[in-house]
């Protein structure tokens, strides 16, 4: 059996308070650019660059956004202690939850009134990563542990790393 971490690390205009200053949430196609013009991103353990756990060029992480979402399938190693405590602890849902580095290139800002924080709209975004973290900014995202199959998780990395391939030599 082989292990799928999957689950959605952005969920499309869910609002969050970031460090008490603003809230923010992120626009249905705010990563569709990103994932198109720079298709190698990483997934972490909790924004830990030191700490990989997977990558799109390499096949083991798989982003698609759809209308609820940044959904990801990620394939951690279980021979490293780092693929191993992702399993271990989102398995257990003591990790439940994800987040995701990104750097703003398009925004639009509401002040609101007395009341409320501004809130900030991400509508474009370029994607760095994508994290496990016990403490999501965006509590609403998820992450769960599945067991497949050895062959059809084997099939299905083909795939992945055939696509990550093309990708990353401009086919699609």
């Amino acid at each position: 059996m082989a292990d799928l971490i999957s689950g959605y690390c952005v969920m499309f205009n869910s609002e969050t308070t970031i460090g008490n200053l603003f809230r923010e949430k992120i626009a249905p196609s705010a990563f569709d650019r990103s994932l198109r013009e720079r298709p190698d991103v990483l997934a972490l353990w909790n924004h830990n660059y030191d700490r990989p756990l997977g990558r799109t060029a390499a096949g083991t992480l798989d982003l698609r956004s759809d209308r609820i979402g940044l959904w990801f399938g990620l394939n951690p190693d279980e021979t490293t202690p780092d693929g191993l405590t992702a399993i271990g602890t989102v398995g257990r849902q003591d990790v439940k939850g994800c987040s995701f580095g990104f750097t703003v290139t398009r925004e639009t800002w509401d002040e609101g009134d007395y009341e409320q924080l501004p809130l900030r709209i991400v509508e474009e975004a370029t994607l760095w990563e994508v994290t496990l973290t016990p403490m999501p900014a965006y509590p609403e995202t998820s992450a769960s542990l599945s067991r497949a199959s050895t062959n059809a998780t084997a099939a299905a990395e083909r795939i992945r790393r055939r696509e990550a391939a093309h990708r990353a030599r401009g086919i699609r």
